[in-house]
């Protein structure tokens, strides 16, 4: 693709994205919103006032999410439409900046024409697809930071991409789950050096960012991290879907409880759901994480890495809201080949069952647990179960044949020497 060719696509498909970004504020899309941004419009006008985060007042997301907060803020202290607007304009920006970093993801994946243009269609039009949530949750600019960095690695800038991912992580916290990967391809395409400079350079980053408030306020840094990763089963999460669906089979005791300023499910198994899960979810990113350090160094794995690993973050995951399937858009939608296009079916049918049910029904499935809903999510979890599978499936391939050959070999071992 030549470089003139490559600038229009990508105009094309910003283009794209903000006039889908635009129609969601009509029609049955804007309706039956739930929002986030009173609470962010709250820590912008303390922090608009003088206030310290984490001394004076406790966020309960990390020190690099607050720019997000504070900027619509600036200017509108108290007037909550004009910060919802301004709030709204800064994530269509960060969901740009997360556009460009997959196309140059794919330049540098030397994609072809046709793919390059399928995966930022398929973005350019995720707004539609996810629905109004992408307008009042800031989880566009974590996912922007985080492929962006990828772009960089693959660029061969690997101290811009320790940045990049450190402010991401900083941002919201599972970005770190691509760290091992980045170090691995490091270590092994630049050897030793690069690697531990990297390593510095994404350390030094999320310091630089988490000790000044650390210093000011230890409770309240701790207070971000327990608000995080301290949550009990949440609703939407696939235990809690699996929970609702023996709950509605069987006649099983289930109950909702508002923590954590989220509805979570209370009763017999959800704490075993919880701790099963949690289990799951590291043991497929410590297979992801090893499998790619033992297989071949090449940029398409990387990618289908990265994808795999925050696929496995949400499929096993005890939090599930319905803006995390943001994460998933930018690096599932660099995967090639067949891998490719099933991995796109899957995360379109991802996007359309998260909408099927958040906004205008949410409130039937968690006040009622109403079976239409709750089948709706159920089907949406399974799906991002499958979705890691299919990423992950090459690598796993992999494993059970190349333990099915060694089995093989010893056999034939002992045959020989039985001969």
């Amino acid at each position: 693709m030549s470089r003139g060719g490559s600038v229009l696509l990508l105009a094309a498909a910003l283009c794209v994205f903000l006039l889908s970004w635009s129609l969601l504020h009509h029609g049955f899309l804007n309706r039956n919103q739930i929002v986030d941004t009173p609470t962010y419009a709250k820590y912008g006008d303390a922090i608009a006032r003088g206030a310290v985060p984490y001394r004076d007042f406790r966020p309960e997301y990390p020190p690099a999410a607050l720019p997000m907060f504070v900027l619509p803020a600036l200017g509108n202290e108290h007037d909550t439409n004009a910060y919802d607007r301004w709030f709204d304009r800064e994530m269509a920006l960060c969901g740009c900046f997360a556009l460009l970093g997959t196309f140059l993801c794919l330049r540098a994946l030397n994609a072809g024409t046709g793919r390059t243009a399928l995966s930022l269609l398929v973005f350019a039009l995720s707004p539609l697809l996810i629905g109004s949530v992408v307008l009042s949750r800031f989880d566009w600019w974590p996912a922007a930071l985080a492929v962006v960095a990828l772009a960089a690695l693959l660029w061969e800038r690997p101290l811009l991409s320790g940045v990049l991912l450190g402010v991401a992580a900083a941002a919201k916290l599972w970005p770190a789950a691509l760290a091992p990967l980045f170090l691995i391809w490091l270590l092994r395409v630049h050897g030793g050096m690069t690697a531990r400079r990297w390593a510095a350079v994404f350390a030094a980053t999320v310091a630089a960012i988490f000790l000044p408030f650390t210093v000011i306020s230890p409770r309240g840094i701790g207070h971000s991290f327990y608000a995080q990763l301290g949550r009990p089963l949440q609703l939407e999460s696939l235990g809690a879907a699996i929970l609702l669906a023996v709950h509605h089979w069987a006649g099983t005791p289930l109950q909702l409880v508002n923590s954590f300023g989220s509805q979570n499910v209370t009763g017999p198994g959800t704490h075993v759901a919880a701790a099963v899960t949690t289990v799951l979810g590291i043991a497929a990113l410590l297979f992801v994480w090893l499998q790619f350090a033992r297989g071949a160094l090449v940029g398409e794995r990387l990618v289908t890495s990265c994808a795999a690993s925050v696929a496995a973050l949400l499929a096993f995951g005890k939090v599930f809201s319905p803006q995390f399937v943001i994460w998933l858009v930018p690096f599932v939608l660099l995967v090639g080949g067949l891998d490719g296009f099933g991995t796109g079916v899957l995360l379109t049918a991802i996007l359309l069952l998260t909408q099927s049910w958040f906004p205008r029904h949410y409130w039937n499935l968690a006040q009622q647990f109403a079976p239409t809903q709750s089948g709706e999510l159920l089907a949406r979890d399974l799906c991002v179960v499958g979705l890691f599978f299919v990423l992950a499936w090459p690598d796993l391939q992999h494993q059970v044949l190349g333990e099915h050959r060694t089995r093989l070999e010893a056999l034939k071992r002992v045959r020989t020497e039985v001969d």
